[in-house]
């Protein structure tokens, strides 16, 4: 897989791409991570990449000229199964749409800035739009580090683990259950019997159930969507 992102502050992705698991995966060459600067596609002498509003208002708009030419040059070397625009407004991200976009080869990602881009930009240029919450942020930098994160996690090889990923949080439509590791007694604090008996089908039936209750009692909102 391959990622692109798009971004007038590429150093705020810096940190999430230089460690743990995303830095392990690009290593061993699982996935490529690029962040492009949306400045250099500027064609102002002070490599500008904003003005005000038409119509008036609070605020600058990322222009539609250096977003086309960054994305008209990337889409001339490679072909993009999605075009993201990380957008407030957009399709609420979950863990179904990261593992539909983990089955994608090549993604290309915006990262919004300001009051947001050019419309004509989201008419004509993306092909879909993600909102990681009903809340706003600075830009769509950590959006699209935590969209990313999200997806390569789930590709082939990236975890040591590869059964990990399937029993988080979300993936069966419910919280994962509680966890426990040693002591199995500290300062009178136990581990549940059950997970200390050996028993691969109780425990597994225990973890069900306990996923259950929790998801009924901390997002009783997600047995609706079933």
């Amino acid at each position: 897989m391959r990622i692109d992102i798009i971004t007038c502050l590429p150093k705020l992705l810096e940190g999430p791409f230089s460690d743990s698991i995303l830095k392990r995966a690009q290593e061993k060459e699982l996935v490529e991570i690029h962040v492009h600067d949306l400045r250099t596609y500027s064609t102002h002498k002070q490599r500008s990449i904003d003005d005000y509003a038409y119509g008036g208002g609070a605020g600058m708009v990322l222009q539609i000229e250096p977003i086309a030419a960054a994305i008209d040059d990337l889409k001339s070397q490679r072909t993009y199964d999605e075009v993201i625009y990380m957008s407030p407004d957009g399709e609420q991200f979950t863990q179904t749409l990261a593992n539909q976009l983990a089955l994608k080869g090549n993604l290309l990602i915006l990262c919004g800035h300001y009051k947001g881009v050019d419309e004509r930009v989201r008419q004509h240029y993306i092909t879909k739009e993600i909102s990681i919450g009903d809340y706003v942020i600075s830009g769509g930098e950590l959006a699209a580090a935590v969209v990313t994160d999200a997806i390569v996690r789930l590709l082939p090889g990236v975890l040591s683990d590869e059964t990990s990923a399937l029993t988080d949080s979300y993936q069966d439509g419910l919280l994962a259950p509680p966890v426990y590791s040693r002591p199995a007694d500290f300062k009178g604090l136990k581990v549940p019997d059950v997970l200390l008996s050996g028993h691969a089908a109780n425990i597994e039936k225990w973890r069900f159930e306990q996923a259950v209750k929790r998801t009924e009692e901390r997002r009783p909102d997600l047995f609706k969507k079933e």
